[in-house]
């Protein structure tokens, strides 16, 4: 394949090469790329806004990360807090600094994943800039989303009584990225090496290309449950869990038993001598709900398997706990990623 250099097109020339066949899919799209500025307007719902900044080196590696993979997974993260809110995600502001080993080619390979996510969540690319990058590729998106006044879900509005709900399964992306960090390790020693991704494709895929609940989101609306606070799981269940009980004024018990854990996930885990639960509490990027609801409504969710009811809200007092399968009772502590942790 021939290579085609970024300086070849210019600032606005990539621009326009990268963004010439979108076609807006919502009304709430006025004006998109191509002036000053976008347009929304959404009609009397109101506009759930939320950002997300990508490093190269810090948040991704190019090195087992494909550019596309890349792409599709700079737009979920942004979509899941959209969910998180109880919110539908509409439109998309996307900018990226790059440096000159990036060819066209391998930005228009990031884009085929950006346009993938775009079009399976229904939500318009309206925007964003390009810049050149001494160092790596940055990325940054702002996610824009619509509801309804009580439709929106924050995470400092759970009560006494209330059940905590997962969707999904947990700890997969943590573990596949074991996987991928011990192949590069092994590659970096001895560059000759074919990499062995022991067949591990489920959590593997967890990792490179994850998914925004859209399906959890509208269950939720079908079955008119309004959960009582919401978040996304990108840093780890255990940090999850304490921002909203931190946020709420509440405490919680979770049970070990009711964790959502895959079977891929658990054999995957032994591999590495490591405890699946521990990678559940603390390993993130699931990118799956957690949210509280009112005990009312646990009939309305009980015979659903993409739903898990882990636990339920205490007094503040009570703290934070999780039960073992041993019949241990545990302080809940937050071993997620932390951007700012040397190491």
């Amino acid at each position: 394949m021939s290579r085609t250099e970024i300086k070849d097109y210019g600032e606005f020339g990539l621009i326009h090469h990268l963004t010439k066949n979108i076609e807006l899919q919502n009304a709430s799209s006025i004006l998109g790329v191509g002036d000053d500025a976008a347009v929304i307007d959404h009609f009397g719902k109101q506009t759930v806004i939320t950002t997300d900044m990508l490093i190269e080196g810090v948040h991704f590696d190019l090195s087992y990360t494909p550019l596309k993979h890349l792409g599709y997974k700079s737009v979920i993260v942004n979509l899941s807090d959209i969910y998180a809110m109880n919110a539908t995600p509409t439109q998309l502001l996307l900018s990226i600094g790059i440096s000159s080993r990036f060819s066209v080619e391998a930005i228009e390979e990031f884009y085929e994943g950006v346009y993938a996510a775009c079009e399976e969540h229904g939500v318009d690319l309206i925007g964003g800039d390009t810049s050149s990058s001494q160092k790596g590729f940055i990325i940054s998106i702002t996610a824009i989303g619509e509801a309804t006044p009580e439709q929106i879900v924050k995470r400092s509005t759970a009560q006494k009584g209330d059940l905590i709900c997962c969707s999904g399964d947990l700890g997969a992306a943590y573990i596949g990225l074991l996987f991928l960090e011990r192949e590069k390790k092994i590659y970096l020693e001895s560059p000759g090496v074919q990499p062995d991704l022991e067949n591990e494709a489920y959590v593997i895929g967890r990792l490179l290309k994850p998914s925004a609940r859209k399906d959890i989101h509208e269950l939720l609306e079908e079955k008119k449950v309004i959960p009582t606070s919401m978040m996304d799981i990108s840093d780890g269940l255990s940090s999850e869990l304490l921002h909203i009980c931190e946020s709420s004024g509440v405490g919680c018990v979770i049970y070990e038993e009711k964790l959502p854990i895959s079977e891929d996930s658990r054999n995957a885990a032994y591999k590495f001598e490591i405890d699946p639960t521990a990678c559940a509490l603390s390993g993130g990027e699931d990118y799956e709900l957690l949210f509280t609801i009112k005990q009312d409504d646990y009939e309305k969710l009980t015979l659903i398997e993409k739903i898990s009811v882990i636990g339920y809200i205490t007094e503040a007092e009570e703290g934070a706990k999780i039960k073992t399968k041993g019949g241990n009772t545990y302080n809940i502590t937050a071993q997620g990623w932390n951007a700012f942790k040397e190491g």
